[in-house]
């Protein structure tokens, strides 16, 4: 049964009490592996709690012709089916037992044996005997004292806070490898807002735990959009993301083609022409297989190295392109710049195409697995498109570099303040409405410019540093003050001087005099 509610712990900070929990029982376990564990019993929790309402419906409704127990009174509701064993009661009901891992394990192979699309997602090694059981039967409890599934708790997200807050600590937890499953939300939301992707195909070739997916949807809704003009692709090379990514998306409701493999050399969208693709690769990633890849169809615009990926998950974005479509990226701050092997002359040619729109540089410690600042990249296959203004030959750089505020000792996130001045400084700029160039943040420039800066795109080169305008009134009231405090300072100079050479005289020495000096030294 699902929870009532009025005790569905959607007050702040919920998400923290059951990650302190959940963390208890954690022990010796890598965060990388104990993610799935928890993360795989939230998502259990939730298909239960949807099924559980839409049970209590049917039973309402036997005297109708419905069938309680009949699965495909589920599936043509869009509410995963879940078999006896696999039912959340049935589980509280034994999670004090001892071979409460065993269960779960049992109920995780019963929904995707019910449930195809699920087939080789969920984890099912809850038996195992590094896992403290009797704090799994305690996270259990815990867990079912809060609303994930039922209508209510849908509609205020509950379960969606509580998986993004969970993403989030792991990826905190696993430091450097985090970053490969999770991006932070704020800079989610900045692409997101940015591309607009009202409608049309997306795409995120290397889509982790489909962080990208969850916030286009969100921003249509909040747009007030429709959630079915959209088709939505993705990729990820790593099989438990993978697993995250589609339990994600299953939890958000969100139907979606998501493939297992590597973009490179298995793409599974070959023919596929996006309108909007929105990523963020591994930076810098070395280990890419470059070698193998040499003369391949994607590199339009020069071969990338094969010590850096870089390029080549540019190159592959352009390639999936719509021939309206726009992308936007992170990439690593060195991609503005790079002349190493050949980076510089694929970025010149990506340039010299007109493809590139918009440039952003980011603060740094926005990001799990790197400290270092990263950018945005936004590349548009046509600056004619007829949604926007002509803006063909143009370049706008953004400065956001000193933005963001630091939410703990090593985290920052950029405010909900930041986001808008850079979407409205770049949507004012798309669309020729009072957009003007900011000393310091921001600036429209020409092809020929980027040319005498040998196309480096490193916005700060461009935007020049911040005026600091002073009103002449302002002037003056500060000289009349300094002035003031100079003369002050004269006279205790003056006062000083007396002294030391009255002090003298008194010794016996005789220096020169002042002009001001009323008497005569002595004999």
């Amino acid at each position: 049964m699902p929870t009532n509610a009025k005790s569905n712990g959607a007050n702040l900070g919920f998400e923290r009490t059951m990650w302190q929990a959940a963390d208890k029982m954690r022990k010796n376990m890598d965060a990388a592996e104990y993610k799935h564990v928890v993360l795989g019993l939230i998502f259990l929790k939730y298909i239960s709690d949807s099924f559980a309402e839409l049970h209590m419906r049917l039973v309402a409704e036997i005297g109708e012709g419905a069938d309680p127990e009949d699965p495909d009174e589920y599936r043509a509701k869009n509410v995963f089916w879940v078999p006896q064993e696999a039912r959340w009661s049935y589980l509280l009901d034994n999670a004090k037992q001892p071979e409460i891992g065993k269960l779960v394990d049992n109920a995780m192979a019963a929904i995707e044996r019910d449930n195809p699309s699920l087939k080789g997602v969920l984890p099912k090694d809850y038996a195992r005997p590094a896992l403290d059981k009797q704090r799994l039967g305690e996270l259990i409890d815990l867990t079912g004292t809060i609303g994930l599934g039922d209508s209510e708790s849908k509609s205020k997200d509950i379960l969606g806070r509580v998986y993004e807050y969970f993403l989030g600590q792991f990826a905190d937890a696993e430091g450097k490898k985090g970053g490969q499953f999770y991006t932070p939300r704020s800079i989610v939301r900045l692409l997101v807002e940015m591309l607009e992707p009202y409608k049309g195909r997306v795409f995120d070739p290397c889509c982790g735990s489909g962080g990208m997916f969850v916030q286009s949807e969100e921003f249509i809704e909040a747009h007030g959009g429709r959630i079915g003009s959209i088709a939505i692709y993705g990729q990820e090379s790593n099989q438990t993301t993978w697993r995250l990514c589609k339990m994600n998306l299953a939890i958000h409701g969100i139907d979606a083609n998501i493939q297992w493999g590597d973009s490179f050399h298995n793409d599974a969208f070959k023919d596929l022409k996006a309108d909007f693709i929105l990523a963020n690769p591994p930076f810098n990633d070395s280990d890419w297989g470059g070698e193998r890849l040499q003369g391949d169809i994607r590199w339009k615009f020069g071969t990338p190295p094969k010590g850096n990926a870089n390029f080549a998950w540019v190159q592959h974005f352009i390639h999936h392109l719509s021939p309206t479509g726009m992308t936007g990226f992170l990439l690593a701050n060195g991609s503005m710049s790079s002349n190493m092997s050949g980076e510089g002359a694929i970025r010149k040619a990506i340039v010299e195409a007109d493809l590139v729109d918009c440039m952003v540089a980011l603060p740094g410690q926005l990001f799990y697995n790197t400290g270092i600042s990263a950018c945005l990249w936004f590349v548009a296959r046509n600056k004619q498109n007829p949604r926007w203004r002509d803006r063909r030959g143009e370049v706008l750089f953004i400065d956001a570099g000193s933005m963001g505020v630091m939410v703990d000792r090593t985290h920052r996130v950029l405010s909900d303040e930041d986001i808008k001045k850079i979407v409205s400084t770049y949507r004012a700029w798309r669309k020729g409405n009072n957009y003007n160039d900011v000393a310091g943040f921001c600036k429209c420039a020409r092809l020929e410019d980027i040319q005498q800066f040998q196309h480096v795109l490193t916005p700060r080169r461009y935007v020049g540093v911040e005026r600091i305008e002073e009103e002449a009134t302002q002037f003056e009231d500060k000289m009349k003050q300094l002035v003031k405090q100079l003369e002050k300072q004269f006279n205790e100079s003056e006062k000083a001087e007396r002294i030391i050479r009255n002090n003298l005289r008194t010794l016996g020495y005789a220096p020169g005099r002042l002009d001001s000096d009323k008497t005569e030294p002595p004999n």
